[in-house]
């Protein structure tokens, strides 16, 4: 959502368990939000810097906004679909009855059958294709209120997201919702596909009153780089291809859009943060096919292996571990088992220290200076994913990095309504709900504000006794 089994990145971790599962927001002008028509000087003025590394997207929208639809024209017309799927899918569309082509793009994607038999996307669907410009994963994202928890699985790692909005209808609650999702969990790049601008006879004055409804949410939730996008995703128009049916839309397409939209970079130039997974010792555990002159080196080997979770380390440099405070030098790294000098984010290493240091599961060893304080108590923002509800004196499990510790819920401090993003007065909260919390945790964590560190400012809310996912969180403040 893409992570390691111990991230705390809001991702699988908080899906059903069925598939692979700030600083306060500034003022915006409605001038610095991307206008359409603004798309392809973007693209030649070097705002939309291109670049071929990997791009995490998502899908969201309210129900039947043809989101699976789209992500199958997508694949399908950046030939990204396996010929014999395309057979599958051609018959199983012929069976139906299918009346638009000559298949049902949305079959590309639905793959459970109670989302083929209802026509509906139930949970997040992950997908993998490459471009001859950049390699992407995809998320494609349910639309019902009630699989809201799977939009935040699909999107809380997303580089950018995709809204769909049918031109029909225009902004709705759905919408918004998914809108204020977005901006709380900072994705940042946002796209609105003003889709099924067929059924509108590819009207101009239509798209724009949509458009000017979006870019008003865009705005009022601090949504400042947005994109918006005339689409069919049944007909394939501004989906890969530039429709001659819009000749009043001069932006990027769809496609061209997520191959020049920047991923995220602040990862790779932040402090070095590895969360500890597990303390590797082979000492008498060593197997046969090793070199008997590096066994002689790995006898003795201790290594704290985990996922690089912002920043790089090489050789020689000063870390320091928390808990405990101690500072000490890397001596060594190995990235899939072979030695390295250096490592960076999104790696999964083992490193080995000059000093015996206590770092087990749980531990973070990070650039020396740079270790957070431990924060037994925080205010978080909680996206409720459970039907039981959050309320005072609820006690859970808090999960951050690969440290899991007991925490109680102390305060309900507020509910935000979805239609004015207002915070307002609440007891507790219930499933699908944004609200903010504070928590108190058994054992200091080294949190961080969600603003200024996304791997380092997020938490799961557990529930002790089933090992359910009660709630997504981020952090505010932290005391």
């Amino acid at each position: 959502m893409s992570t390691d089994i111990g991230s705390p990145s809001l991702d699988r971790e908080t899906a059903t368990g069925r598939r692979d599962s700030t600083a306060d927001v500034q003022s915006r002008r409605g001038d610095e939000v991307s206008r359409s028509g603004e798309g392809r000087e973007a693209l030649s003025g070097g705002r939309l810097l291109g670049d071929t590394t990997l791009f995490r997207f998502a899908t969201a929208g309210s129900v039947d906004d043809g989101k699976s639809t789209l992500v199958g024209r997508l694949l399908h017309d950046a030939k990204a679909i396996l010929a014999d799927q395309l057979e599958q899918v051609a018959r199983t569309s012929a069976d139906r009855g299918f009346a638009h082509g000559e298949f049902d793009f949305a079959l590309l994607t639905d793959g459970l059958r109670a989302e083929r038999e209802q026509g509906i996307t139930i949970d997040v669907a992950y997908r993998y294709f490459a471009t001859d410009a950049r390699s992407f994963i995809l998320a494609d994202c349910p639309g019902h209120v009630q699989y809201t928890r799977n939009m935040v699985t699909g999107s809380a790692t997303a580089d950018a997201v995709v809204v769909l909005i049918d031109a029909r209808k225009g902004v709705v609650e759905q919408t918004r919702r998914h809108l204020a999702v977005v901006s709380l969990l900072r994705v940042p790049h946002v796209i609105v596909a003003v889709n099924k601008i067929d059924l509108t006879g590819f009207d101009e004055d239509r798209f724009r009153a949509v458009e000017e409804q979006a870019l008003a949410v865009a705005v009022e939730l601090g949504l400042i780089d947005t994109h918006v996008i005339p689409v069919s995703a049944l007909e394939g128009d501004n989906i890969v291809d530039r429709s001659a049916r819009t000749p009043w839309y001069d932006g990027p397409t769809l496609r061209e859009l997520l191959e020049t939209l920047p991923a995220r970079q602040a990862e790779e130039d932040a402090a070095f943060r590895l969360p500890v997974q597990t303390v590797i010792r082979p000492q008498g555990g060593l197997s046969a096919l090793i070199d008997s002159a590096e066994a002689d080196d790995l006898r003795d080997y201790r290594g704290f292996a985990g996922r690089v979770s912002s920043g790089s380390v090489r050789v020689g440099d000063r870390v320091q571990v928390f808990p405990g405070g101690h500072e000490t030098t890397v001596t060594g790294i190995r990235v899939a088992g072979r030695v390295a000098e250096s490592a960076h984010t999104a790696q999964s290493i083992a490193v080995t220290l000059a000093d015996e240091v206590d770092a087990a599961r749980g531990a973070l060893i990070a650039t020396a200076g740079t270790v957070p304080s431990g924060h037994a108590e925080a205010e978080v923002e909680i996206f409720q994913l459970d039907v039981r509800p959050i309320a005072p004196g609820a006690r859970v499990l808090a999960k951050h990095g690969t440290a899991t510790v007991q925490a109680i819920v102390t305060e309900v401090l507020s509910r935000r309504d979805l239609d004015t993003l207002a915070l307002e007065d609440a007891a507790e909260l219930a499933v699908n709900e944004i609200g903010r919390v504070r928590i108190r945790f058994a054992s200091a964590l080294p949190l961080e504000p969600y603003a200024e560190d996304r791997e380092g400012g997020a938490l799961l809310l557990i529930h002790p006794s089933d090992g359910a996912t009660l709630a997504a969180a981020t952090v505010v403040t932290a005391a």
